[in-house]
């Protein structure tokens, strides 16, 4: 299923200056020639085997075994024809880092190969990887129907970033209600978008079923695959067309480095519509008349963002970035699949506590998505879980406060344990009908579990709740509702055993 890289087609450096083809050991079976034998290829290798060895780069000077960071702004031309002929695609090579840089390649190749999509494009954020992609889609004038349990910088960027460019995005309250998702289609219509697993509330999107709508309706269902990665779902094998990432989080896996992706899974009929993509679809100056589909076939939508969206907008992936991101995707199977056990092991135990109103993670047989997550996310059902404390805002403060392992910070995906209010932080500029929609209540904790031991995560939580009930008891003496008499104990064993597998 793996496919040569759409940056490599003949002719496509010729509408992208500053970058030209590059051949870079990448062989037709998705891995580099010098990455597995012959003989070893008579079966698809395993994930973990995939994740470390996809998209490798051939480092031909000096045979480093890992991909080389090219820290350079820009390559050299042997002479005067050769910079010519690099500018016409005519010869092979890098051109500027901004449209096409070797260790941002072998990301590309790698993301593409592990998600199962044809081409991939790096850029400088998760932000920047959703931007670029609405942007080589839709234009002023058009819709977009977006799910409505989405990340808040993505709302914001719905509502005020492409509104300002005059993109109107709407949003389904029930994304499981596939005729409303039918219903709220119009015309001009031009993408549906969902997240895998939303964040911070856990729904998981029916896959199959939204990418059936968009396929009826002529348009893309693209999806942000953050949360799940590539380890626990890939979008595209149940319909989607196109897939989003903040590589940052899961996939880097270390807080140390910003990064997103758009994955094109290169299956979408562009021309399907008439007149619905004509930047796509019809001739385009920059490549002498012919248009994106004619130039690059299955490759289009990618070759725009690199040509347009990407290059000109700007938002460059660092090469040391990409470096430290394809570092952190060789053991992503391993944190996932850990953080996950992890975070349905304290899911649990945080639902049989008497101050939790409610857990938002899929894996609990309680969760409206639990039938979706054991169709979906066999594997696991992702590390990001959220819950409601009674009492509210208060709290949640003193919960906030008393814990100590779990750090107090906006991000996801880390090695490290972290908490957030999201009320008061990422969601405190919505107003209150927005947050109630999205069910962003006072009393709403988010934790991203990250590789510690389950029991001392377990521990931590404990501290937590006993600060709430100190808090209560000290604010409302008497109450029997307000105040729990009884400590529970920390998790027992049989609770968590296995989990630290």
């Amino acid at each position: 299923m793996p496919i040569r890289p759409a940056h490599d087609e003949p002719g496509f450096a010729a509408s992208h200056p500053g970058y030209a083809a590059h051949d870079d050991g990448f062989a037709t079976h998705g891995f580099p020639a010098h990455g597995f034998p012959a003989h070893g290829l008579a079966h698809e290798p395993g994930f973990a085997t995939q994740q470390v060895h996809a998209g490798e780069h051939d480092e031909a000077a000096f045979g480093a075994r890992i991909t080389p960071i090219y820290l350079s702004a820009g390559f050299r031309f042997d002479n005067f024809a050769q910079a010519r002929d690099r500018f016409a695609g005519d010869d092979q090579g890098y051109v500027y880092t901004r449209a096409g840089n070797p260790t941002n390649s072998a990301l590309e190749r790698k993301l593409a190969e592990l998600e199962r999509g044809r081409d991939a494009v790096v850029v400088a954020s998760g932000q920047a990887a959703l931007t670029v992609a609405v942007l080589a889609i839709a234009k002023a004038g058009d819709h977009v129907l977006s799910a409505q349990s989405v990340y808040s910088g993505t709302r914001s960027l719905f509502t005020q970033g492409f509104g300002r460019f005059g993109i109107e995005v709407e949003f389904v309250d029930d994304a499981r209600d596939l005729d409303e998702w039918r219903r709220r289609i119009r015309p001009n219509t031009r993408a549906l978008y969902a997240e895998s697993i939303a964040n911070p509330t856990n729904d998981v999107i029916d896959l199959s079923g939204v990418s059936e709508v968009a396929q009826a309706a002529g348009v893309p269902f693209i999806v942000d695959n953050t949360l799940a990665t590539p380890y626990l779902v890939r979008p595209i094998e149940h319909g989607a067309d196109l897939v989003v990432h903040s590589a940052s989080k899961f996939l880097s896996g270390h807080g140390a480095a910003l990064g997103g992706v758009v994955i094109d899974a290169g299956t979408f009929d562009w021309s399907a519509t008439p007149g619905a993509f004509q930047h796509l679809t019809e001739p385009d100056t920059g490549l002498q008349g012919a248009s994106y589909l004619e130039a690059h076939g299955a490759g289009a939508y990618t070759a725009y963002i690199r040509g347009v969206t990407g290059a000109l907008f700007g938002p460059v992936l660092s090469p040391f970035n990409a470096f430290l991101i394809q570092q952190g995707i060789e053991t992503l199977s391993l944190r996932v699949g850990r953080q996950s056990s992890t975070a349905a092991a304290l899911a649990a135990w945080l639902e049989d506590q008497p101050e939790v109103l409610s857990v938002n993670y899929a894996g609990l047989p309680s969760s409206p998505s639990h039938d979706l997550a054991e169709r979906y996310l066999p594997r696991g059902q992702g590390a990001v879980l959220s819950f409601v404390l009674d009492g509210g805002e208060p709290s949640a403060e003193a919960f906030y406060d008393a814990v100590d392992l779990f750090s107090r910070m906006s991000h996801i995906g880390d090695t490290r344990s972290l908490i957030l209010h999201p009320a008061t932080t990422t969601h405190a500029h919505l107003d209150d009908e927005t947050r109630a929609r999205g069910r962003i209540s006072g009393g709403l904790l988010r934790l991203s579990v990250g590789l510690e031991e389950p029991e001392d995560l377990v521990r931590d939580l404990e501290r937590g709740l006993a600060a709430l009930r100190s808090t209560r008891s000290t604010r409302s003496t008497g109450s029997t509702r307000s105040a729990t008499q009884e400590r529970r104990p920390a998790a027992s064993a049989p609770l968590l055993e296995g989990s630290t597998r």
